[in-house]
């Protein structure tokens, strides 16, 4: 465990691990001596995070976007317009239908805006909940909105990028909906952030830019975007915005070999292993989307 810290502090919020058989038939349960105990409870931690160690090496194992839903962002314009369930859609314009029309009517844009500021330096954040809660995360992806509904078509990129990685207090689906008004779901007392990127600068430039973490990182399922400080004005209120039109999170899902459960309220957790799991889910359902 300690050699899994050196390589992953984000693990300090482990309350211990542990191994489960996924099968049809149950053990058979028979004494054994102390010290028969403590060893299989060190060649189970052995097992657990030399597998978890492995699957941060590089592999063949494909990458994809592992963003599953939104739970909410800091500040939003105009809502639901601009929310931010808008940054999963890759078109930067999404079909308006018209009730008294056949099909669509017009195309209108797509993204999420922030709230119109006064200091550019006032800091926005986008949280996501990702496929699974034991995902191994390699980059993030972000596009920010080129206003070309506007003179000389701003684009309203943030100064600089930090990602915070960690996982809900709360039990998965339990956060509140969605909406202007509800900030509730994004207070950091419902959150255990166990990794915190450096700071990336942000190109004012309409492309979907890559942001590579120093290392891939194992994350509990929920990631937050911080978007650090304004750079352009929009011109008919003079005040300062932010907009991003597309989000990815990258990596890969360890579903169902690893899973994690709420052990307390003060938000250590119990780090659980599947071996058997691959052998029912078969082994490519590490990288399935899960539903909830």
């Amino acid at each position: 465990m300690s050699m899994c810290l050196q390589i992953r502090p984000e693990d300090a919020n482990l309350a211990k691990a542990e191994e489960e058989e996924v099968s049809r038939s149950r053990p058979t349960a028979h004494a054994e001596s102390s010290h028969g105990v403590e060893l299989k409870i060190r060649e189970r931690d052995y097992r657990t995070y030399s597998y978890v160690d492995g699957a941060l090496v590089p592999t063949t194992m494909p990458s994809v976007d592992c963003i599953l839903n939104c739970v909410g962002a800091s500040s939003t314009d105009h809502f639901p317009e601009e929310s931010i369930d808008n940054t999963l859609v890759p078109q930067d314009r999404h079909p308006w239908f018209d009730v008294w029309q056949d099909g669509p009517d017009v195309f209108v844009p797509s993204y999420w805006s922030s709230g119109g500021q006064d200091d550019p330096d006032a800091p926005e954040s986008l949280t996501y909940r990702l496929i699974s809660d034991m995902c191994i995360i390699d980059e993030i992806r972000l596009r920010p909105f080129e206003a070309y509904i506007q003179p000389g078509n701003p684009i309203y990129s943030s100064k600089s990028v930090r990602f915070r990685l960690g996982r809900s207090k709360l039990p998965r689906g339990s956060e509140p909906f969605l909406n202007d008004e509800n900030l509730m779901a994004l207070a950091d007392e419902n959150y255990v952030w166990t990794y915190t990127s450096p700071e990336f600068p942000m190109l004012q430039e309409n492309v979907l830019q890559p942001f590579k973490l120093p290392r891939p990182v194992l994350c509990g399922g929920v990631v937050k975007v911080e978007l650090l400080g304004a750079v352009q004005k929009q011109a008919a209120d003079d005040r300062y915005y932010i907009c991003i039109c597309y989000a990815q999170v990258i990596g890969r899902s360890l579903w169902p070999i690893f899973m994690l459960d709420i052990c307390d309220p003060v938000g250590y957790s119990v780090f659980k292993y599947l071996p058997g799991a691959k052998d029912l889910y078969g082994e490519d359902a590490k990288c399935h989307r899960i539903a909830g």
